[in-house]
């Protein structure tokens, strides 16, 4: 199959069969961008911190998230206000307390993988 685009079908290759390969495995933009801002989220060391505290604790509130990372409770619920902005989280509400945990399933997915490899 020949996918490399017209604009594209001029320029040199040396194995063509390869970069038709690999335009196949890079797919459409729109989910290569959707790809990228989920890295972007877990990029950050603290968001995913949280995130793996979440997802392997359960559902936790802003001050246990504090206390599980480190991080003070105005830098825990802003991380949370963008990951819920996101879709990754969500909070449920039991009397004043508000409890936190991951519900996008490839997210939950990732960091189960991020957890059970360590550094690898």
């Amino acid at each position: 199959m020949h996918l490399v685009p017209a604009e594209r079908a001029d320029r040199r290759t040396i194995d063509g069969h390869r970069v038709c390969e690999a335009i196949a495995a890079i797919g459409e933009p729109g989910h290569v961008r959707a790809w990228a801002d989920r890295f972007s989220l877990l990029a950050d060391p603290r968001r995913l911190a949280l995130l793996l505290a979440l997802c392997r604790a359960g559902p936790l509130a802003v001050s246990d998230l504090a206390v599980a990372t480190g991080m003070n409770d105005p830098a825990v619920s802003q991380a949370l206000r963008l990951l819920r902005a996101a879709g990754v989280v969500e909070g449920e509400k039991e009397g004043r307390i508000v409890r936190y945990r991951v519900v996008d399933a490839v997210t939950a997915d990732l960091l189960e993988h991020c957890a059970t490899d360590g550094a690898h």
